[in-house]
């Protein structure tokens, strides 16, 4: 695809999905502690932020010493405007680089930030944008969220190392599912409501945005995620099961061979076949306690070789339960698993 088209691309799909989220100072605090033994001699690269206003940026440059970072590179989309939502209307595009403190004061100083104007407009998917990426040893960042199989498939095909925020919608997608069934990505530490600040023309009629007292808008996402493939100690921690299996408690699927299982909590200790559970399982997952086998979306048989037309609700590949009254209902997304004997 011609670079132009793909600008183009990236564009509208900003404007038409409105995904211009930016992620709190704060938030990003809360995840980064977990991670501070990745960071050590390491390039990070922050390639969806605009690096003079972005909190990434401002946490590593302020943290460079004590993670022991060897460079801090991070460039945003054609954004030269010190304005957070100057709506990517600007002439230029900018790369920050930064190495480290050299006055001794352990703050990033001005002259110790060096600035340089890129040839392109920092499209995370220009050739410009790739080259920074091969330099990279981590990336950390909150990219679009409409184009997250985009993003995500160009740091797997990279062999990248990565934190990065996304929507929990995006684990149930048919090119980043294998991913985390194939154990090359998995859930961060604080996943669930996040709070991001939102462009001045955002419009919404979502429950989750409102406007603050400074007239700030914000949105909330109830289902926020970050995705990484850096290794932590809470994907070792086994799940504590309590609950037994019964055959009232954990209904069969009509359209394929599993039960269901309604919360993570709920899951049976003394169940070894195969169970559905919902995607917010995985944020308990441990790969040594549990395997994953698919998903409805791939595992699901046609309910029009179990059932007649009209007794269930149509749509995309789900399971469905037998509601003993001649109809069936179809659930949510989830996730197959088995423990691991």
């Amino acid at each position: 695809m011609a670079t132009e088209s793909k600008n183009s691309s990236f564009a509208k799909a900003r404007d038409a999905k409105q995904d211009e989220f930016y992620t709190q100072l704060t938030d990003i605090e809360k995840e980064l502690k977990h991670y501070k033994k990745h960071f050590k001699g390491k390039v990070v690269y922050c390639n969806c932020d605009d690096p003079r206003v972005s909190g990434f940026f401002h946490y590593f440059s302020y943290n460079f010493e004590k993670l022991g970072l060897k460079k801090l590179i991070t460039t945003c989309y054609k954004n030269s405007s010190r304005d957070l939502f100057s709506e990517n209307d600007a002439e230029e595009a900018v790369m920050l680089v930064y190495e480290g403190d050299k006055d001794g004061n352990n703050v990033p100083g001005v002259d110790e930030i060096g600035v340089v104007k890129l040839k392109g407009d920092g499209d995370f998917r220009s050739d410009e944008s790739i080259e920074l990426l091969k330099q990279a040893d981590i990336v950390v960042t909150n990219p679009p969220f409409s184009l997250f199989r985009e993003y995500i498939n160009q740091l797997v095909s990279h062999d990248k190392k990565f934190l990065i925020v996304g929507n929990q919608n995006a684990i149930t997608y048919k090119d980043v599912f294998p991913y985390i069934q194939e154990n090359k990505i998995w859930l961060g530490y604080n996943n669930g409501d996040m709070s991001f600040k939102v462009p001045s023309h955002y419009e919404s009629r979502a429950t989750r945005f409102w406007i603050d007292e400074t007239g700030q808008k914000w949105r909330s996402l109830g289902n926020a995620c970050w995705f990484t493939n850096l290794d932590i100690s809470k994907r070792h921690e086994d799940l504590v099961l309590y609950k037994t299996y019964n055959e009232k408690d954990y209904p069969e699927y009509v359209n394929y061979d599993a039960i269901e299982v309604g919360t993570t909590k709920d899951i049976p200790c003394d169940y070894n076949g195969k169970m559905g559970v919902p995607i917010t399982f995985l944020d308990k997952y441990n790969p040594d306690q549990f395997e994953i086998l698919g998903s409805s979306r791939n595992l699901s048989n046609p309910m029009s070789g179990y059932a007649e037309k009209g007794s269930y609700a149509q749509g995309g590949p789900r399971f469905y339960l037998n509601n003993g009254d001649g109809t069936y209902r179809r659930m949510y997304d989830r996730i197959v698993i088995r423990r691991r004997q």
